[in-house]
Parts: C-alpha cells; structure tokens; sequence
C-alpha cells in the first residue's frame, strides 16, 4: 500500500497568503503565483495527499500585509504556507533573491527537522525555487519535480536581441545563475512538467535538455468559481455578495465610458510590453465601426501611482494612456486601476459574456493561456494569440479564433465577426462553458500528478528513480532526535602517534556502536583530503559531520560521498574579499603562499618565517577591513587568514541550528589554542591531558573537564565524566 503522500512546494518570489492573492500587483505577481497557490489547495484535497507545506520567503515589509511576516499560516487542515525568513526583511524582486538562496536551503532543512515534517516528494517553481528544490534533494535525499514557469536563455535572449548590454542585462538578471540552475534542475529532478507539448520545446536549447523527463499537464482552472455566465447560484447569501460585486464592477467599468451597455472588447493582463496590449488599443483605435460597435475595456494590474511604479510598467502603462489620448478614445475606453483578483476576475469574465463580449490576449507568445480558459469557462468567447499554448488550447475547445498577435487586419477581422454574428457567439460560449469543465479543471491536473508521483515512488522504493545517482549524505542519521554530538579535534586530540595514539581502539568501538541518538564530527585544520586520509588510514567510522579546513568549510558524509555545505559558504560570504585581501599581503616579505591544494575560497594559507613574524605589519597591510579577519599562525611555520565569522566554534553553533541540536547536548574535545573557539557558549569541553601550553591554566569546571588522560584515552575520561558512556 503506497504510503500518504507529504509534499513540499517551493514558490520563493511574489506574495503568497491564504487570505487572497494580490495578482497583478507587480512583474512577480501573475499567473505563476496563482497558479500555484490553486495547486497547493487542489493537492491538499487528494485522498493520497497526508499534507502541503508551501515554502516561500517571509516578507516583514510595512507598505505589504502583515500576514506575509507569518512563519506558519494554517490554510486548511492539510495545507500549510511556511515563511523563511532571508536577505533581510523587505520585500525584493525575484532578480535580487539569487545570492540568498542558500541561506533559504538552510531556513527550509532546519524548519523541517524542527517540525518533523520531512517531506516525501518536493516541487518547485521557476528557476530559484528550482535550485533550492535540487539543493534539498541531495541534503535530504528527498525527490522532485520542477515547472519552469518561465526559462532564463529565452528572456536573455530576446533581451540581447532588444540592443541591450550584456553585463548590464546580468547586472540586473542574474541570467548566470538563472540558467545554471535551470540545468541543474534538468539533470537532478524526477521530471519537468509542462502545461502543453509545445512547452517541452522551449528546453531544448538546455546542455542538459535530454536528462530530463516531461510530462505535459494542462493547468486546472477553480471550476466552481469559474462558471458560466448564466449560472445561478443557490446558496442566498453567496447570491447575494455576487450580485454586489457584479453591481461594483459594472460602476468601476461604467464610469469610463459614455455607452456602458454596448457589447466589451475585453483585455486582461500585467502590464507588461510582451502582452502586446498597445496593439489591441491600435487595432480599436483606428477602426470607427468598431468603435461603435462595442466599448475597450482594459484590466492592465493594480496601480496607485503610475509614477511610483517600476520603470518597465511606467512605460507600458504612459503608452496605453498615451494611445487612448491619440485615438481619442475618452468615453469608449475603461482601464481601471484596480480589481480584486480573488473574487473579482470570475465575476469581470461573467460581466463581459452578459454583454455579448469577446476577450482578447494577444501576447507574443503565451506559455499556457490561464486567461483563456477562465473566459471560456464564463462563457466568454476568445480571440487569443495563435503563438504557444492556446494552440492547444481552441482546437480542444473550439471557443474562439487564434490569431497572429502582430496582424492587426486577422485580430480585427475576427473580433467583428464574433460580435456580430450572434450564432458564431453562441457556439463559441457553449463549447467553452462545457469544454473547459471536460479538459481543464485542477481535479483532472492534480489526479493526473499524483499519479506520476506515486508511479516514479514505487518504481523507487521512494527515493526517485534518478537520486540514486547522486550523493546523499545519510538523511536517516540527521532526521533523528540527536541526544549527543561529539565533536573532536584530530591531530593531538583523536590521535597522537608519539604516544601511540592511547585510548583510540576504545573510542572507535564507541564510535562504531553508537546509537542512533549520538552523532559524531571531526573538527580539524586539515582539509578535507588530509581529513579523508586519517579516517582511510585510522579506519575511523564515518562522521556525520566534518569542519574542516580551520572552520571554513563543512561536509556531509554518507559512506561514500562528503556534501559541501553551501549555506555555510554563504554564511562567510558576508564582508569576505578575498581577492582583496590576497593582493594586499603581497608586500609582506616574510610570507610565502602555500600551494594550490592548501587554499579554498575562505581561506588563504602562507608558510612564514617565524623570527620575522609581525602582527602590527600584517594589520596595517590589511587596512581598514582587518577586524573582518582572523589571523591564525601555528605550528610556528603556517598562517591562515580567514573570515572572522569561520571557527570550528561557529561551524558546530551554524549546526546545531541548522539540525535542530541543543548546543547543551553538544561535547567538543580539543588540545591546543585553536579549540578554545569549541568550548564557549553552552557547549561542554574536553581538554585532553597531552594539551598544549597554551591550556595549561584551564581547570575542570562544570562546562570544561581537563582529563589526566592524553588523546583518545582523555576523550573517553571526558565521555564518562558527562555520564555519555559508562
């Protein structure tokens, strides 16, 4: 019996609330958000499904909704919408969240283990949920499906066509990421899914394009909100509220124009160049007869000021304005600033159809077409573009024409026909009403997903028929409530070869033994090669964790592979130049850089003459930003510089958060100098007997023990002391 599907859904720009959605307030507020928001409640209603967690950004923004500064928002008894907080508190376009979605792959593991919510299955939306969805499989050996939404090469490409910069069109888009992304998402996710055939096209200039798997699933549509225009409803109250809101758009419509009982032309879009709306505007400006023939109704986003909006929907908003004045259409023309998207876009469709209207998209090219469907389903007969998912969409339905969005003479020929032959209206109107309900309804989408999911779960045992071909680290061992962490340091600590490495058979019996309530990780200076070397040459049980490299880095292990923690990159990111710092030292005489194989991109090494050694030199060549840095010499022959934020002390708090340990459960072991940084805060300390001068004046206190015994022998004297072994 397959088990209870828990799905995450991952949507991480725009705004997202149970209360109702704010579409069309901005570029990242359209159909994508909707779009997943519906299939988040649909899924949530499948008998398979056990719960949805939607994961997005959390926003604490004053000039939004409170409501986005909501970390759990309860939707439904099996749908949950679960904020992140990153890169701060306002809210931001999605072009500026690409160098923060580490630190949200982090904010979603530890939100998880928190909550023991472990999902099944992930999906996600557009190319930054995309790379975190992949980030997430591999941590959590967890797979998923993508839907691009939209795709990186197209837009760069056509941008770059437009005359525009190349490095000013990264500046702004971040097309490098964005695309890297995309193909990852290509090779790692279980499968794409597109909403037509024609969509799958759109991937092939994609390297990875034949690594990936498709499934087209047209979207559904809310069918009991999406009703025919002659659909009556039977609940009263419900009766009532829409008559209200018919009454209130009909006033925000009737208010523009001199003859509001004529027939509408009705357009329906962000405002936005690729929507083509100044060629509707062209197409009605220059034809009188059709003037009289019905009024231009307009629904362009939601404004306030004009002004005040981004550049790009100024523009688009100042020409369609422009073009109203040029063709003097005051009186024959409506563009409203504002509609209620959640309750009164069904209600605009429905109005539209009363009046023997036609609704028109002529984007460029439309991926999908929601819009068609929504009017066809009210009844409301289309002339759509002929360019991408609507081709699919009119033969399917047969309620409309599709047409050449830069034809001005076929767009205008065929919305004469439609309002004036009263029989072709008709049959357009049925077939949509009946048609849509058949095709394109979320049940018949979320039924047909579902069975994809629990189709490529049960060929998988559950872990997705691609995951098997890339690293995990053992997701078992880290979704366990962790009672202990052991975190020792190596060279001096576990080992000590000089003194025939006393108490390390002892201790790695421990080790091999352990329950699954203790974890164990190795902290050292070394990098990781020279760690993998001592665990290869010691055979030491695996790790769960290893910081390495001086508290620069920190890795996963699985048995076979070791996961490099991004978030923690991330994380000492903050304020580090390094390219800065490297150049900046080079007038110091008395260092020399290490080999390539000693560097990473948080830490540069040197090898220095110790006579020379001067502290007040290094600080004056690094300049104003020193204090940003940790300057480490040891062994009286090696100097590290690193950010200050790297320490093995900092690497065990970054996770303990990250892995939901209390830091009081944690015990770190150490020799020297440089595993103080591991005994501070809550964490308990051993110091091993064979300690360097340096901890000599340390005594046991109730956080510290300073064992008799040297190396692994001290270690097992401290695990006793804490009552972690008897």
């Amino acid at each position: 019996m397959m088990t209870k599907l828990r799905i995450s859904l991952i949507n991480i720009h725009g705004l997202l609330k149970g209360s109702g959605l704010e579409i069309g307030r901005d570029a990242d507020n359209g159909g994508q958000t909707k779009y997943v928001y519906e299939l988040a409640e649909f899924l949530s209603q499948h008998a398979d499904v056990e719960h949805v967690d939607l994961f997005t950004r959390l926003i604490d923004d004053r000039s939004l909704s409170p409501e986005y500064a909501v970390p759990i928002e309860v939707v439904n008894e099996k749908l949950t919408i679960r904020r992140i907080s990153f890169l701060g508190k306002k809210y931001k376009p999605k072009e500026q969240l690409w160098e923060g979605l580490d630190t949200f792959v982090n904010g979603i593991v530890q939100h998880i283990k928190v909550h023991d919510i472990f999902p099944n299955w992930i999906h996600s939306h557009y190319g930054d949920a995309g790379y975190v969805a992949s980030e997430l499989s591999i941590i959590l050996n967890i797979p998923f499906a993508h839907t691009g939404h939209s795709l990186g090469f197209h837009k760069r490409k056509k941008l770059l066509e437009s005359g525009i910069d190349e490095q000013e069109l990264e500046k702004k888009f971040k097309f490098k990421a964005r695309i890297a992304a995309e193909e990852r998402t290509l090779e790692l996710s279980e499968f794409i899914i597109t909403s037509t055939e024609q969509e799958i096209e759109t991937y092939k200039p994609y390297k990875n394009f034949d690594l990936a798997k498709y499934h087209a699933i047209s979207p559904g549509i809310d069918t009991r909100k999406f009703v025919p225009y002659y659909h009556l409803e039977q609940d009263l109250d419900k009766q009532m509220e829409e008559e209200q809101r018919k009454y209130w758009v009909a006033e925000t419509i009737s208010k523009f124009l001199t003859n509001p009982h004529k027939p509408f032309i009705l357009a329906l879009s962000r405002p936005d160049r690729h929507k083509n709306l100044h060629t509707l505007i062209e197409v009605y400006g220059k034809d009188k007869e059709l003037q009289s023939i019905a009024n231009l109704v307009i629904f362009a986003g939601i404004r306030k000021d004009i002004s005040q909006m981004p550049e790009s929907e100024k523009d688009v908003l100042t020409d369609l304005l422009l073009l109203m004045d040029k063709y003097d259409l005051y009186g024959k023309m409506a563009i409203p600033k504002k509609h209620d998207v959640e309750n009164e876009v069904s209600i605009i469709y429905r109005y539209a159809a009363e009046k023997r209207g036609v609704f028109v998209n002529l984007t460029l090219h439309e991926n999908f077409g929601l819009t068609v469907i929504e009017s066809a389903s009210s009844g409301l007969p289309v002339v759509v573009t002929k360019n991408g998912g609507p081709s699919e969409i009119i033969p399917t339905c047969q309620n409309g024409i599709l047409v050449d969005p830069l034809d001005v003479n076929e767009i205008k020929k065929a919305v004469r026909n439609i309002l004036t032959d009263e029989n072709q209206w008709k049959y357009y109107s049925n077939n949509g009403a009946i048609n849509i309900q058949k095709h394109y309804s979320w049940l018949s989408h979320v039924n047909q997903y579902v069975e994809l999911i629990n189709e490529n779960l049960t060929l998988s045992s559950g872990s997705g028929i691609k995951n098997r071909h890339y690293p995990n680290i053992n997701i078992e061992r880290l979704k366990r409530k962790v009672e202990n962490l052991l975190v020792s340091d190596i060279d001096g600590t576990l080992i000590e070869p000089k003194l025939n490495n006393p108490g390390l058979k002892e201790l790695k019996v421990h080790l091999v033994n352990r329950t699954n309530k203790m974890a164990f990780a190795l902290a050292s200076g070394r990098n990781l090669a020279l760690v993998k070397k001592v665990i290869d040459e010691e055979q030491f049980p695996l790790p769960d964790f290893i910081i390495c490299s001086v508290g620069t880095e920190i890795y996963y292990t699985n048995g076979t592979d070791y996961i490099l923690d991004k978030g923690w990159a991330t994380f000492l990111s903050g304020r580090w130049k390094r390219d800065d710092i490297e150049n900046r030292l080079k007038v110091i005489p008395w260092m020399k850089l290490q080999e390539e194989e000693a560097q990473n991109p948080f830490k540069i090494s040197y090898y220095y003459d110790k006579e020379k050694y001067d502290h007040e030199e290094l600080v004056k060549a690094l300049g104003k930003g020193w204090y940003k840095i940790n300057i480490i010499p040891s062994h009286g022959q090696f100097l590290d510089f690193i950010p200050k934020r790297a320490s093995k002390g900092n690497a065990i708090k970054f996770l303990c958060r990250k892995w939901a340990i209390p830091l009081t459960n944690v015990i770190a072991a150490g020799d020297s100098g440089n595993d103080i940084d591991m005994f501070r805060g809550a964490i308990k300390g051993i110091i091993v007997g064979n300690k360097s001068i340096e901890l000599d004046h340390y005594e046991t206190t109730k956080s510290i023990f300073v064992a008799k015994s040297s190396a692994s022998l001290g270690i097992l004297e401290g695990l006793k002391h804490y009552k972690i072994i008897k």
